[in-house]
């Protein structure tokens, strides 16, 4: 089993995107694959499992889902106090652990653990209570029924993020050309090497995945020359936009369900064989 984080801390980068149309070639590919959504804005949950809608304020909410599993994690202690909290966990049946909140998506092959919009509010309790390696033992759990894990984050540098990172094998980075990026690539960087350092050795960096590049423009090819030239990994193949990703999202199906043949489906196919080293 291969877990792989997409990560960034910017926002805006096709980090969702992403992590789904990766994770639906691979099952397509026929690998037991799943994503784990720690994104409380959902988008990964919802581009695989359906219930957007534009003209909804709300978020559609998936139960069971990660919210469940950090919560059981943490044990209610805030409710409890510390004394009351032991004596329950002594006394109730075994921890469910994430296979209690998976989700068998309409794709063969292909499931989910969903986002819920309130998983911030753990966050502190969970950083208090220590319980940064819960995801990672969580997840060696399922080695013998998944190939691949993809986990999708939040753009930000916290708990959840930290937590993906110590559970991953290999980080992938989705970038957009601009210079706002290029900064942040470094400090993103940094995390990962102190996360390595401190929590996991075993954590690479895969490759940096160009997102939206347009190849007749000039800056996109200056920065991602630039990337090069700082010995960054950034894989051969690089996604062009394409008015076919919001169709795709509006229909949640991923683009190799929706358009197996369009040229947007062909690249992503074409760096899902990079990345796997697939020829």
């Amino acid at each position: 089993m291969i877990t792989r984080v997409v990560f960034n801390q910017k926002g805006g980068v096709g980090k969702s995107s992403i992590t789904v149309n990766l994770a639906a070639i691979s099952a397509v590919q026929g690998y037991r694959t799943l994503v784990i959504d720690l994104d409380p804005q959902s988008n990964s949950s919802q581009y695989i499992l359906g219930g957007s809608n534009e003209s909804s304020q709300t978020l559609p909410t998936f139960n069971p889902n990660i919210y469940n599993f950090f919560e059981e994690v943490v044990g209610n202690t805030q409710a409890k106090g510390l004394i009351g909290s032991a004596i329950g966990s002594l006394l109730s049946s075994k921890p469910k652990g994430l296979e209690a909140v998976i989700h068998q998506s309409p794709f063969a092959n292909l499931s989910v653990i969903p986002a819920h919009a309130e998983l911030g509010a753990l966050e502190h309790v969970l950083e208090s209570k220590h319980k940064i390696y819960k995801l990672r033992d969580a997840i060696k759990k399922l080695d013998a029924h998944f190939d691949r894990i993809y986990i999708d984050t939040p753009p930000a540098f916290n708990f959840f993020t930290l937590s993906a990172l110590i559970a991953a094998d290999r980080v992938l980075i989705p970038f957009d050309c601009d210079v706002f990026s290029h900064r942040a690539l470094l400090t993103l960087l940094e995390n990962v090497v102190e996360t390595r350092q401190d929590h996991n050795d075993q954590l690479s960096v895969e490759g940096v995945i160009v997102n939206q590049f347009q190849s007749q423009a000039k800056l996109p090819r200056e920065i991602v020359t630039q990337l090069r030239q700082d010995q960054l990994p950034v894989f051969a193949t690089m996604l062009p936009p394409s008015v076919i990703m919001k169709e795709s999202h509006i229909k949640n199906l991923p683009l190799i369900h929706l358009a197996a043949d369009h040229k947007l489906s062909q690249t992503y196919r074409q760096l899902f064989n990079e990345i796997e080293g697939i020829q």
